[in-house]
Formats: C-alpha cells, structure tokens, sequence
C-alpha cells in the first residue's frame, strides 16, 4: 500500500476512533467506496493500536493506578482503586474475546464487513444512542463504576464487532443507559478500549506470524504511528466539547450516513 493510502487510513481512525461514529466501518468504507481492495484486519487493528496509545497518554494516571492494581489483583485482593479498576476493566473484556473468538472461527467477521451491514448498524445504533443520551439519567460518576456496570457495558462492548456499530458508540450508550455523566461514560468506554485491543492486536498479530504472511505488519507499523497523532487530537477535542454539547450531531451524522449506506447498498 501507498504511504498516502495509509496515511488516509490512519487519519480516518484516530479521528473517528473516540467519536460514537464507528471507525471500525469508516476504515471498510473506505476501499468499498474508493473501488480499492479491503486493507483487510491486520491494518484496521493496527490503526486501533495507534489509537490505544493515545487513549494510555491522555488518561495515564487511571492507566497508571490500574497497572500498579494488577499484581494485587493477581493475588486476589481487590482492595484499592487501581486493583478495582483493574478488575472491571478485565471483567468488562472478557464478553468481547468470546464473541470475537466465535466471529474468527465461524468466518462470520469477513461476512459481516459490507455496506448494508454498515448502514443498517450506523443507522440503529444512532437512534439507540440518541435515546440513551436524551432518557438515560444522570445519577452516577465514574467511582461508582460496579461489577454490575462493568458487565452490562462489556456485553454492549460485545456488538462493537458488527462493523458500523461503533465500540464506543455503543459503550457511550449503556454508559448512558446506566446513569453516568457525558464525560464520564466516555472516560469509561475509553478505558475499555485499552484491554480490548490488546486482546485483538495480539491474537490478529499472532494469527499473520503463524501463517508466516509478515508483510502487512510492516505497513500497520506505519499505520500505528501516524493514527496516535489523530487520535490524541481527537480525544483531546471530545472530552473537552462533551462538557457542553450533547452526543446528537454523531447522531444525526450516522443517522445521514446509514440511510445513504442503505441506498448505495440496495441500488447496486
């Protein structure tokens, strides 16, 4: 691939990573649209790399706090705020690699990567968030994050593997859902990010070494790299801009593109 093309791929992710607009099925658009070949996963999970980076900078200090939990955690004791952020973190992981696991080996993950797929998800999943938003009362913050919680978001986590839906998009919405703040809903689902796609990044880059094909990890090095520089823009502007606006323009945004999807999808 052209450096240019994975420069518009790396840019397309770390923009689109921390908005609830899936970045995921901007990455596949692209080559759909475009007539070029799909980049295929191995570039996709190496942009989301990039883009974990940037999630670990810009909230270090929980990163910090959950990485000095794991030895605790790891003999069973649960007993401060790094342990238990640790904890829920994993625990909220664990629905995730099942699914994607089962989408592996079933070949359903190639299946799925299409523009129907795309529009119908854009489209359902942006009304979702836009009721959870508007209805979801707002009674907790993020140090009242529970098992209970942490499950429910993991499950919604879950979906993020259709493309279109949008990881998180759809943790955002059960965040939501749940009674937390804007903020802290998308402080949450970010930092759900960070074990997620370890998970991924390690199993797809296993799964390319054991079938000997190393020549895309050159290019999602490449990827890598210029995708944290957008992402750690993105999240900075996000964050900031959640303290006063509302999650409707990415919803109105998917809700545009998925009706768009749908007609260029059912008129081929």
């Amino acid at each position: 691939m052209s450096i240019l093309y994975l420069l518009i791929l790396a840019v397309i992710q770390g923009v689109t990573e921390f908005l609830p607009i899936s970045s995921s099925g901007h990455l596949i658009l692209l080559p759909n649209l475009a007539g070029l070949a799909d980049q295929g996963p191995i570039i996709d999970v190496a942009a989301h790399v990039g883009t974990l980076a940037a999630v670990v900078l810009y909230f270090w200090a929980d990163v910090r706090a959950a990485a000095l939990g794991l030895p605790q955690l790891a003999k069973g004791h649960i007993d401060s705020e790094g342990s238990k952020l640790a904890f829920l973190l994993l625990l909220s992981t664990i629905p995730v690699i099942l699914f994607g696991l089962f989408l592996s080996t079933t070949g359903l993950d190639k299946a799925i990567r299409s523009i129907t797929v795309i529009g119908w998800t854009m489209l359902g999943f942006g009304l979702v968030l836009y009721w959870a938003d508007q209805k979801g009362p707002v009674q907790k913050d993020e140090g009242q994050w529970s098992v209970k919680d942490a499950l429910w978001m993991g499950l919604a986590q879950m979906l993020a593997l259709i493309p279109g839906t949008s990881r998180s998009g759809i943790t955002i919405t059960a965040g939501r859902w749940l009674g937390y703040t804007r903020q802290d809903a998308a402080k949450l689902s970010m930092l759900m990010s960070i074990p997620t796609i370890l998970a991924s990044g390690g199993f797809l880059t296993l799964k390319v070494i054991l079938s000997g094909n190393v020549a895309p990890l050159l290019d999602g090095a490449i990827v890598a790299v210029m995708s944290f520089g957008a992402a750690l823009l993105a999240l900075t502007l996000m964050m900031r801009l959640l303290r006063s606006v509302s999650f409707t323009p990415y919803v109105i945004y998917r809700v545009i593109l998925g009706l768009i999807l749908l007609w260029i999808g059912y008129s081929r």
